[in-house]
């Protein structure tokens, strides 16, 4: 667009005879909203610019871990939940967007791992409070980097209101938590089978684990009169029950609890028959022997019949002593020989070579799960799952994209117990007592257990815990101040949740079970899946691949403006985003655009003749102007239907197609004869409409170019107006 327009004595500043630039923008205009307190709504209350009885608008960041740097999924939340903040704070509402941080324990432990090894050491070389210390340090250099990191994303969330999983007061609710579940036995320590990690030496609960299809070899073997199957004959040699279905006609003549004599892996033993509907009669032979210490199903099948378990594998993945010649090998170097003893005692009928199936796995390292018995706390689940289904069922959770609610209802429908003991240094220490004759637990947040309640044995302090995600669900009313705070008391529930849709189980699910046992309300109204950020190919970004994108270095390039508008403009929620440098660069046009309209529109007025607020004088337009007005009416409207739906995406496609196609190459190419050749009548009229019209645009635009817009409305002639952040939306 050409600006060849210059008339009478309008003046603009010297800026916008300048391209706008980004770098020395940004930094300023946020240390100005900073100054200003408008991120704090007690501030905004203070000031007028919300009124005392204003409706609140409350969101919770997801708390970032505080072990790296942020990526461009971070880049997406802090984006969207912004433009809800800003969006909400423009409409009056009493607005709260609280931040904070996650210790994220495994998580943060594991990359500190890296760390370590990279220096030489092991965690496992490390006295306890030293490693805490150690990560603890890592992790407040780590805040103060990603903290700077939100701030160049333009976040406008109350730094005043702060938090952190390791604060005393969170801390102090979590362990309140925990001994409410205790006193209503919903809480309980026992020996059951979870998923561990042999690299790491820690338990985990299902959820953490992942499931990789991979193709190996299946072993048929001679079992007595029986052949059995298996894809780990490592786990075998404390097989002494084989089990079949109790309707399977081809094993009718076997009795329950039958024995019989048998050559195994290290010599003759005696099995059991166990007659059990768990068995899946069509796959392989229908029948099968069990390893109760290693298997769930397995597990499953010796609690409903009081069998014995003995352990075959130790925690580091190497076989024990019932192994025999293998004991001490690790189950991978132990496979191959195992298999050849089998087939020189003739016990090996075939193997089958292509054996398709999936394979449990650590979601960090990629090592496999190897089930153990382990004493752990477990949270009974049902009951609180009860609660969260009959509350979703009805509705009073919004679902956005709204499949996510089938999800978690089947998920929350099938739980089982929550396994919350982690066997790490770096968290929310269990504060429990453990007993060493009997290894009782008991809940002791005051210290004052000395003895064992049921055997009179020593106890001491758990050295436990807690999984991060026990602490994180309870996030919402937590960091509110829950239960007298003021702050729980005003913006509790919150209204939205805004998350990726890899936490619905992890995260979202759990807030609600939580929040509704601790506070009898539901943590938030509506929940908000994005999608994943991909690289320009649509692939998952990695590090492995080199294809991660920081979003630093795409607004340090480009803005943060442009950076913000390419992660919204075609974001559909629940769906995966594919990112690019080249989309970055067609918004860094399009804020040039806006600048350029800017120098357009205040070069082609006289500032002393239009210093009133934007649509005050709207009666004073004429003929052609009073339709494009309302057009442009028709179009907020349009937008704030959008934007009260959630649909951002949309809104920010429709402002930008105005703003260029409409706007710029429509209306100001039209304007152009009429300021230089119409009457003054008609010229008034156009001035008055491109005036208004730039401060519709600019506030309509706010949410999802926050820099740029402030820093033109800095400029604007209008009279009496206060900073863009809290300027009202356009009606």
């Amino acid at each position: 667009m050409e600006d060849k327009f210059k008339k009478g004595e309008a003046q603009i500043p010297d800026k916008f005879l300048k391209p706008y630039d980004a770098q020395t923008t940004e930094d300023r205009i946020y240390a100005l909203w900073e100054e200003s307190g408008f991120f704090n709504p007690d501030r905004c209350v203070k000031e007028g610019v919300i009124a005392k009885d204003a409706e609140s608008f409350t969101i919770i960041m997801p708390p970032t871990n505080a072990n790296g740097s942020l990526h461009a999924g971070h880049g997406l939340v802090m984006t969207v939940e912004d433009i809800m903040t800003r969006y909400k704070r423009m409409r009056g509402y009493k607005t709260l967007w609280l931040p904070g941080l996650d210790h994220a324990g495994f998580e943060t432990q594991v990359v500190y791992e890296k760390k370590l090894e990279k220096e030489g050491r092991t965690r496992f070389e490390i006295e306890p409070k030293q490693l805490y210390q150690e990560i603890m340090d890592f992790t407040k250099a780590n805040s103060t980097n990603i903290k700077t990191q939100v701030r160049k994303m333009g976040a406008s969330c109350d730094w005043s209101r702060e938090k952190f999983t390791l604060d005393d007061d969170i801390v102090k609710i979590v362990y309140a938590t925990f001994q409410k579940l205790s006193e209503d036995d919903l809480l309980y320590r026992g020996k059951r089978i979870v998923s561990w990690c042999p690299k790491h030496q820690t338990s985990f609960s299902d959820l953490e684990i992942k499931d990789e299809d991979r193709v190996e070899e299946f072993y048929y073997l001679k079992y007595g009169p029986f052949t059995i199957s298996t894809s780990r004959p490592e786990t075998k040699f404390g097989d002494k029950y084989v089990v079949m279905h109790p309707d399977d006609e081809r094993y009718a003549k076997y009795k329950d609890g039958e024995k019989f004599d048998l050559e195994w892996i290290n010599g003759p033993i005696t099995a059991t028959i166990v007659k059990d509907t768990a068995i899946d009669m069509a796959f392989g032979t229908g029948v099968m022997t069990i390893t109760p210490w290693h298997d769930p199903v397995d597990f499953g099948i010796a609690e409903r019949h009081h069998l014995d378990k003995e352990q075959i594998i130790d925690e580091r993945g190497k076989l024990l002593p019932i192994a025999g010649e293998f004991a001490g090998l690790h189950i991978k170097k132990a496979r191959p020989l195992i298999i050849e003893k089998l087939q020189s005692k003739g016990l090996v009928e075939k193997i089958d070579a292509n054996y398709k199936h999936v394979v449990r796995t650590c979601y960090k390292c990629g090592t496999i799960i190897e089930p153990q018995i382990l004493n752990q706390w477990f949270v009974r689940m049902k009951p609180l799952a009860e609660k969260a289904l009959a509350i979703i069922k009805s509705q009073e959770i919004v679902y956005i994209p709204e499949h996510y609610e089938k999800i978690t209802l089947h998920w929350l429908e099938n739980i089982i117990d929550w396994n919350i003991s982690r066997q790490i240094v770096w968290g929310i220490p269990i504060p429990a007592k453990i007993c060493h004759e009997c290894e009782a637990g008991y809940v002791d947040l005051e210290d004052k257990i000395t003895k064992c309640k049921k055997c009179g044995g020593v106890v001491e302090k758990d050295k436990d815990t807690f999984d991060t995600w026990f602490s994180s669900s309870q996030w919402p009313y937590a960091v509110l101040g829950f239960p007298d705070g003021d702050d729980f008391k005003t913006f509790y529930p919150t209204d939205i949740m805004e998350t990726g849709g890899d936490l619905v189980f992890f995260w979202v699910a759990r807030m609600i079970m939580l929040g509704l046992y601790r506070t009898g309300k539901v943590p938030f109204k509506t929940v908000y899946m994005h999608g994943l950020v991909q690289d320009a190919k649509g692939q998952k970004m990695s590090k492995s691949k080199g294809n991660v994108i920081n979003p630093l270095d795409l607004t340090s390039q480009f803005g943060t403006d442009a950076f913000r508008m390419a992660v919204v403009v075609g974001n559909t929620p629940g769906t995966s985003l594919p990112l690019s440098s080249n989309k970055v660069t067609a918004y860094k046009k399009f804020v040039n655009k806006l600048w350029n309209i800017t120098r357009f529109v205040l070069s082609s007025i006289d500032a002393k003749d239009f210093t009133t607020r934007s649509g005050d004088a709207s009666s004073t337009l004429l003929g052609v102007d009073e339709k494009l007005l309302a057009e442009q009416k028709a179009l907020i409207a349009d937008v704030t239907k959008d934007m009260d739906n959630y649909r951002f995406y949309m809104a920010a496609e429709k402002l930008y197609h105005y703003v260029w196609h409409e706007f710029a190459d429509k209306i100001l190419e039209d304007s152009k004869a009429i300021l230089n050749g119409s009457s003054e009548t008609d010229r008034r009229s156009r001035q008055r409409f491109l005036l208004d019209s730039l401060s519709v645009i600019l506030r309509a635009l706010h949410p999802f170019m926050p820099f740029v817009t402030e820093e033109i409305w800095s400029d604007m002639p209008i009279a009496g107006k206060k900073l863009l952040i809290v300027e009202k939306w356009p009606e």
